[in-house]
């Protein structure tokens, strides 16, 4: 607890906002992101498959990392000003697909109750327990088999989340109501402008790109918190500084993705302290390994994670499905 405490302390070293490397790290990504618009859309339409599947990537990444910064701005982390924050948050929604008060509102209640058992609706991904998985009928089981398995969640909850779920997320009408539906009217008029320049090959070309893009955004979201290793409590026994630093995950895939995803893979310290900038995640956390003992996961150790449905809540651990019985054990019983 102690050695937590003072790993938070030294964190708030790098909670320091400069616009412009603010500046540096929006308008670059949102360069990236027109870019890749116009050579995945043109290519498309002249029917070069090579050089238009290049910038849909391109623009999947740049829409994910886009959504990090909007993220950041939700967090009020990005830019000195609490105006400044909100203006580019409300600016970048329709390219997220994420109506901002909304994404802001539901993630700030999931940073109130990380690692909580007792209020997993505000997590990205649920997660049942080992004992309710033993309490769970036939459909509920079935149900939850399908949900947790790669094939279902990366891409069917890719698309059921960003093109379904976020045209009116949880707490939509608490938020604002008027703010989500500007919102949804902002994305119609984006794609009518594609569909103006480029006709439905603009259309479907960006549309792929977003469903990409929300399968990076999925894959990244559950290893945030699923892993060997992470934690998680009930209250009054959970300690949310615990909670933050071991449930929270760092996935080591090289320099050059955490740049593609704003440092969003150094997710355990930015639980932590959730006010430090995205441009000041990968250095603190290279600084603090020196003094302190931060995890760090590879990509076969992240792969391992998608075997892990459970949690065991007498072993403090996540633990794979329960293997059948055989026949040969049940008639020994």
């Amino acid at each position: 607890m102690g050695a937590i405490m003072e790993l938070k302390q030294e964190l708030r070293r790098f909670t320091g906002k400069d616009n412009w490397l603010a500046y540096a790290s929006l308008l670059g990504n949102l360069a990236v992101y027109a870019a890749g618009v116009a050579v995945s859309v043109t290519a498309a339409g002249q029917g070069r498959w090579p050089i238009a599947a290049l910038g849909v990537i391109v623009l999947a990444f740049a829409g994910v990392r886009l959504y990090v910064l909007q993220h950041d701005l939700g967090h009020l982390s990005l830019f000195r000003t609490r105006r400044q924050n909100e203006i580019w948050g409300y600016l970048v929604s329709p390219f997220t697909m994420a109506a901002y008060p909304q994404m802001r509102y539901n993630h700030n209640m999931h940073h109130a109750y990380v690692g909580d058992l007792d209020a997993r609706e505000t997590t990205e991904i649920h997660t049942m327990t080992l004992r309710e998985w033993r309490e769970a009928g036939f459909w509920q089981r079935l149900y939850y088999r399908l949900y947790r398995h790669p094939l279902v969640l990366i891409p069917v909850g890719a698309l059921y989340t960003y093109f379904f779920v976020y045209r009116w997320p949880k707490n939509a009408a608490r938020v604002g109501a008027g703010a989500m539906l500007a919102h949804n009217v902002a994305i119609l008029a984006y794609f009518g402008l594609l569909w103006l320049w480029a006709g439905w090959a603009g259309v479907l070309t960006v549309a792929l790109a977003v469903w990409l893009g929300g399968m990076i955004g999925v894959f990244l979201v559950y290893l945030q918190h699923n892993f060997e290793g992470t934690w998680w409590d009930r209250r009054p026994d959970l300690d949310p500084s615990r909670a933050a630093i071991q449930g929270g995950s760092c996935l080591d895939f090289g320099w050059v993705f955490d740049e593609a995803v704003a440092n969003i893979t150094k997710h355990d310290i930015h639980h932590l302290v959730a006010s430090i900038p995205s441009y000041r995640l990968r250095a603190a956390h290279r600084q603090l390994e020196k003094t302190h003992q931060l995890r760090r996961i590879s990509f076969g150790e992240a792969l391992h994670a998608f075997t892990l449905k459970l949690w065991d809540e007498e072993a403090e651990q996540l633990v794979p499905f329960p293997k059948a019985r055989t026949r040969a054990a049940v008639a020994a019983e």
